[in-house]
């Protein structure tokens, strides 16, 4: 980290918010694989998009396909991985934007790591609270399949741990609720938390 200065900005949040007519904010999904974080967040973000807001989702496979092509499943990969989304997350925070991450990041260490980076307000955790029963059930994608036949090693839920939320802002019983009304409960969050206010 030596000789290294950050830079300002010329155009400053609060510039591009009132721009824009709302603030940034962070709204981190977390959940075993097949909770419904990526489907919540990307339902969210449809609603909050036609409702004429800045918005973009951080999915786990996509960020993977990319910017963390190079991180695999261990232990400090994972670590690695929410580390990097979480300081992408609070740059698009500063362009003013609303950020959706849907990770599983398992760890309440690094959830912890990556609130830490957010002031008051700016960071809403929301835990998609389903069993693993139900979530291998959906399995849309044929990962826990694999995982029992032992061909993903360090699979969360099956080989490698989950550490649940304590005080997420909200927990949502993804195996019960709709996808609408787990998106009004979400939104009715962001009216108590003063969403769009300032």
């Amino acid at each position: 980290m030596m000789n290294l200065t950050p830079s300002g900005f010329m155009v400053s949040r609060v510039m591009r918010e009132e721009l824009q007519g709302h603030r940034g904010l962070v709204i981190w999904f977390t959940g075993l694989s097949g909770s419904g974080k990526s489907t919540l967040a990307r339902a969210v973000e449809e609603k909050l998009h036609l409702a004429g807001c800045r918005t973009f989702v951080l999915d786990g496979d996509n960020v993977r396909l990319g910017l963390c092509r190079d991180l695999g499943f261990s232990t400090s990969d994972r670590h690695e991985n929410i580390r990097r989304v979480g300081e992408m997350a609070k740059l698009f925070l500063e362009a003013g934007v609303i950020t959706l991450a849907a990770f599983i990041s398992p760890f309440a260490d690094d959830r912890q790591r990556v609130r830490a980076l957010f002031s008051a307000g700016d960071f809403l955790e929301i835990y998609c609270n389903a069993p693993v029963d139900v979530c291998e059930a959906r399995d849309v994608k044929g990962l826990y399949k694999k995982a029992r036949q032992g061909l993903i090693p360090e699979f969360t839920g099956v080989s490698s741990a989950y550490q649940a939320p304590v005080a997420p802002e909200l927990s949502i019983d993804t195996a019960r609720q709709t996808v609408d009304q787990s998106v009004s409960t979400i939104f009715a969050l962001l009216q108590r938390r003063g969403f769009g206010s300032g």
